[in-house]
């Protein structure tokens, strides 16, 4: 479904992404893990064209392209095909809930607002915030608003949906609704590529697992052999640093 060969990007002199590998197959969760600074947001940013990538291959849906020489066209074609939630939610703080939801639809899609309401609907009660569609995102917790950036990007329809560290931003005791809601449409098969350093998340619900660090992919591969049996020293010292019980220390 998705498949980049040797993303690579740059800010003036500093090389954040350093010939970046990544497969995902349609249903997978596919989680993001490394420390700060180890180029995880930038990479979900390029694969959504929010970051123009200085090159590497790019396929999705059957289509490869040259990243550094994607036109507009292209790209506005397939960000129709993706969602991305971002760590701060995004939301207009001058338009409802609903409003929020609808506003890709009726704008971006030149959907009729009916439809792209009762869509926009359908949406919000798969995260749990139906009843919530009249109100402010100023009148709702960060856990709400988040639920409903999810709602926004599900409206969309996307084939994948992209997560920016989408519990980075709220307190621990919020952190759980906005999982719960992940948790429901991985089983659902949304297929879904999450940065994160909810390592419980990415143990239990991931079927696949990218670990970087400067750059660059130091460790790929399914969640459990991932957790439980590290390749490398430098995966099992960020497992441990992260609070990770050292399974493979006893196989």
């Amino acid at each position: 479904m998705l498949q980049i060969h040797n993303i690579r990007k740059s800010f003036g002199s500093q090389e954040v992404l350093r010939g970046v590998d990544l497969t995902v197959e349609q249903g997978d969760v596919a989680a993001i893990l490394g420390p700060s600074g180890s180029g995880k947001t930038t990479l979900l940013r390029c694969l959504n064209f929010l970051e123009r990538a200085d090159g590497g291959e790019f396929t999705f849906d059957g289509e490869t392209f040259a990243l550094s020489q994607m036109t507009r066209k292209d790209i506005a074609r397939l960000r129709k095909k993706t969602g991305f939630v971002f760590q701060n939610y995004n939301l207009f703080l001058n338009k409802t809930v609903l409003q929020n939801v609808t506003e890709g639809l009726t704008v971006a899609r030149k959907m009729p607002r009916a439809q792209a309401e009762e869509i926009a609907m359908r949406a919000l009660e798969k995260v749990g915030m139906a009843d919530r569609s009249d109100a402010w995102p100023s009148r709702l917790s960060g856990g709400q608003q988040q639920r409903v950036a999810i709602a926004r990007a599900l409206a969309a329809d996307p084939q994948i949906l992209y997560f920016d560290e989408p519990t980075s931003a709220l307190d621990p005791e919020l952190t759980g609704e906005v999982l719960a809601v992940m948790r429901r449409l991985a089983d659902e098969g949304m297929t879904m590529l999450v940065v994160t350093h909810e390592l419980g998340f990415a143990r239990t619900v991931s079927n696949k697992v990218v670990f970087m660090e400067q750059g660059e992919v130091v460790e790929a591969g399914d969640s459990r052999s991932f957790f439980e049996h590290p390749q490398k020293e430098r995966t099992r010292s960020f497992l441990q640093s992260m609070g990770t019980d050292p399974v493979w220390a006893d196989s």
